[in-house]
């Protein structure tokens, strides 16, 4: 019986441990800073300032997708995949971001990585870059696969809940906040974005996720 309490106190130390490391981790990397200009929990409506991204676009499935694109973002923020050999890495944000769009639709914005899906499966993947740097001031990727672009700033309307990222559970919080936005007379500008702002290690009780959707006359 003795070892059982121990056991279950030492599962019961590793847990918080792992709870201060997640926090530690969440709060020492940047995340965009966006003015939250209404709040009713879980929701928000948001004004982000203009944002600098890396993007690759990818196909396949939304975790296919997700998957491909973040691999030559990393190589690129890490100085693997550069025109030039030699240059600092680049500091990783939170969130990866992922949003589907029409083929013809200009590509909107949100959080680390984006991803992005048009009507042929395929995907545009994004990193954020952080606040510190221009347009200008990027190293040029080594070809034209991965591009450095703006977005510009807009107003969103956003839900945020934590668990592991299914297509159901993500349909599932799309829904709540088209509900919400209706409550509130807003109306859509663009196809949501779906934001992930924590690795594939982290406990689904753990994980902050979010759907954002552009609104009409935001910024």
């Amino acid at each position: 019986m003795k070892l059982v309490v121990i056991v279950l106190g030492g599962l019961a130390l590793l847990a918080i441990v792992g709870v201060l490391v997640f926090v530690y981790l969440i709060q020492n990397v940047e995340q965009p800073a966006y003015r939250v200009v209404a709040q009713q929990e879980p929701f928000e409506l948001r004004d982000y300032p203009t944002l600098v991204v890396a993007e690759v676009r990818r196909q396949g499935s939304r975790q296919q997708g997700l998957s491909a694109g973040f691999r030559p973002l990393a190589r690129y923020i890490f100085a693997k995949e550069r025109a030039d050999d030699d240059g600092e890495r680049i500091a990783m944000t939170a969130p990866v971001v992922q949003q589907a769009l029409a083929p013809d639709a200009r590509i909107a914005m949100t959080a680390p990585v984006t991803q992005t899906r048009t009507d042929d499966d395929s995907w545009a993947i994004r990193f954020i870059m952080p606040s510190q740097y221009r347009l200008a001031d990027l190293p040029a990727p080594a070809g034209k696969d991965l591009q450095l672009t703006e977005i510009p700033a807009r107003r969103v309307a956003a839900v945020r809940f934590s668990g592991r990222t299914t297509d159901a559970l993500i349909a599932e919080q799309e829904q709540a906040l088209r509900q919400w936005m209706d409550t509130r007379g807003l109306k859509a500008a663009g196809i949501p974005v779906y934001a992930y702002y924590n690795d594939p290690f982290t406990p689904g009780f753990l994980r902050r996720n979010e759907v954002l959707i552009d609104i009409v006359g935001g910024e």
